[in-house]
């Protein structure tokens, strides 16, 4: 009997701990970190982390990148995500905003990297034609991967120039080594 207390009580503790339980309304408003395409002329690559949603949060979170080349007045935003798996989509999406720094459903994200001006200008097309060669385009695993962190930790190998050090908590990083 005691074994199922403790068993309920770390359940309702961890759905507790969640910041937003409904994912519908959790906030995905810009941060305002991402340097403004109206102000920035310059080209720049921002790749992104956010707590995972709900209790996941506390273990692990989600990675996402984003390029602006010289002049343009949106981002381009590379990201993938498990739910468009499962509703016959790719994992690997690709979409245009002015705002790459949205809250992942009630996260507030941070830079994991930021490169600006000529470096990055001679980047861009190197990230990519990295993603376009991404080999789990269509697939999406927790763990151990490939997951949403698992590309952009791809992408880092290969663009090495990026330097990236992808975060602690970024579970299925270290798929990327397994092409």
């Amino acid at each position: 009997m005691a074994k199922y207390l403790g068993l309920l009580f770390i359940t309702l503790f961890l759905s507790a701990c969640s910041t937003n339980d409904d994912w519908r309304t959790a906030s995905r408003e810009p941060a305002g970190i991402a340097p403004s395409p109206e102000t920035e002329k310059e080209a720049v690559i921002e790749f992104y982390a956010a707590d995972a949603f709900s209790w996941r949060g506390w273990f692990a979170v989600h990675t996402w990148i984003a390029t602006k080349e010289k002049n343009a007045m949106e981002y381009t935003v590379y990201e993938v995500v498990g739910w468009r798996v499962n509703r016959g989509l790719p994992a690997l999406s690709e979409y245009k905003t002015a705002t790459p720094d949205r809250y992942w459903f009630g996260a507030r994200p941070e830079k994991v990297l930021s490169l600006t001006g000529e470096k990055a200008e001679t980047l861009i097309p190197k990230i990519s034609d990295a993603v376009t060669r991404y080999p789990w385009a269509n697939e999406y695993k927790v763990f151990p991967g490939p997951n949403s962190n698992t590309f952009p930790a791809w992408i880092g190998l290969q663009v090495p120039e990026l330097d990236l050090d992808m975060p602690f908590s970024a579970i299925g990083s270290g798929y990327a080594d397994n092409e």
